[in-house]
């Protein structure tokens, strides 16, 4: 079986990431967000394709995180991951948080629901079992998350839940989630990523 090499690109919050998948070896890269200049992320990507010994005209797919987020940073990343796809003729997917955070319980749980922070605003997504949406993101306040979701299965992201309220961490059946970049090709491969139409979730 082939080995796709992939190159993904996480700019969604302040503290980001790039990931390259080259011969089954990956590569993972902190980025902190600062504002996320166009070229100065390309430069990053560059260096990194060249640390992680793989040529940018070799990657076969792009993943590039839609959010939600901020609006430079998501900007920025969807820009280069759109001229790279063009340049080298390249595959690109676009994902969210509230997807990936989900995707290590495909078909384990009949309801799931992301809870994503973005500053000091929280916002929810449910999905079924098989991870298609059932509920478009809403906003909702603390108090209405403790209320309504103490016994759903509930879901955060690890990376931001040191700035998640101290009662919500406490609720019965929340689960803090390692964001993984592998199950991005998952997610492709189960057709649960957009293609046609990649648009950014801003918030704020």
């Amino acid at each position: 079986m082939v080995s796709m090499n992939f190159l993904s690109i996480d700019c969604s919050t302040n503290i980001g990431s790039l990931f390259i998948k080259n011969q089954n070896k990956t590569f993972i890269k902190v980025l902190q967000n600062d504002k996320s200049n166009i070229d100065l992320l390309m430069k990053k990507i560059l260096d990194f394709c060249e640390e992680s010994g793989l040529k940018i005209q070799n990657i076969s797919n792009i993943f590039v995180n839609q959010g939600p987020g901020s609006f430079s940073g998501l900007r920025s990343s969807l820009a280069v991951a759109k001229g790279i796809s063009l340049a080298q003729n390249v595959n690109i997917f676009g994902y969210n948080t509230f997807i990936w955070v989900a995707s290590k319980f495909f078909d384990k749980e009949n309801f799931i629901y992301s809870l994503i922070k973005i500053r000091d605003k929280y916002f929810i997504k449910e999905f079924n079992k098989k991870l298609i949406t059932i509920s478009k993101f809403r906003e909702m306040q603390k108090y209405e998350i403790i209320k309504k979701f103490s016994n759903k299965f509930l879901i955060i992201p690890e990376n931001i839940s040191s700035t998640y309220d101290e009662k919500i961490l406490k609720l019965n059946n929340l689960k803090i989630v390692d964001l993984d970049h592998n199950n991005l090709e998952f997610l492709q491969k189960k057709g649960l990523l957009d293609k046609h139409l990649i648009k950014p979730i801003y918030i704020g």
